[in-house]
């Protein structure tokens, strides 16, 4: 049986609608989900901000057999790092594309990983996500929290293509 790991962003929890969504797509291929909390208050933007995820998140990775899925968003994404040590298979939801070491453990990745972002979203990088992986879903207008301009089912409707892009990516790597 396959695991996956939903890794929250700093707000809203592993049940956020993207995340969760996400964890959905996999446990309907039978994955056990393990949705991860944060222990404390994560540290404010600059590199400690990627030991004390890959901290938060490696225990749970010691204690699964195999290798597990990892869905993260935005903050979740700074274990980027321990998906790239142990070549493991991504979902990387509004990633922080300007965090120069964030994008540094996306290169070392060996295992394939779909990133999701928006075109409105600053620390979304087109061009930084078209270079790291073939897997790119990226949403005009949308902002980080991958809200579009307009009516809300217009967002609701970017969450549904979401979803397909997760399907689909999983799909086309074989997972599990």
């Amino acid at each position: 049986m396959a695991d996956a790991v939903v890794i929250p962003g700093r707000r809203f929890g592993p049940g956020s609608p993207l995340p969760m969504y996400a964890g959905d797509v996999a446990e309907k291929r039978g994955a056990v989900v393990h949705r991860h909390e944060w222990a404390g208050e994560p540290p404010g933007p600059g590199p400690g901000v990627e030991a004390w995820v890959q901290g938060e998140v490696a225990p749970v990775l010691d204690g699964l057999p195999g290798q597990p899925l990892l869905i993260g968003k935005s903050l979740g994404c700074f274990a980027a790092g321990l998906a790239a040590d142990r070549s493991l298979p991504a979902v990387w939801l509004t990633p922080v594309l300007t965090a120069v070491w964030l994008t540094a453990a996306l290169e070392r990745a060996t295992a394939p990983f779909l990133l999701v972002g928006g075109s409105a979203d600053p620390l979304w990088d087109r061009a930084a996500a078209r270079r790291l992986s073939p897997y790119v879903v990226e949403v005009p207008a949308a902002n980080h929290g991958m809200y579009v301009p307009g009516p809300l089912t217009d967002t609701i409707a970017v969450l549904a293509r979401i979803v397909v892009a997760v399907e689909e990516f999983l799909d086309e790597v074989g997972w599990p």
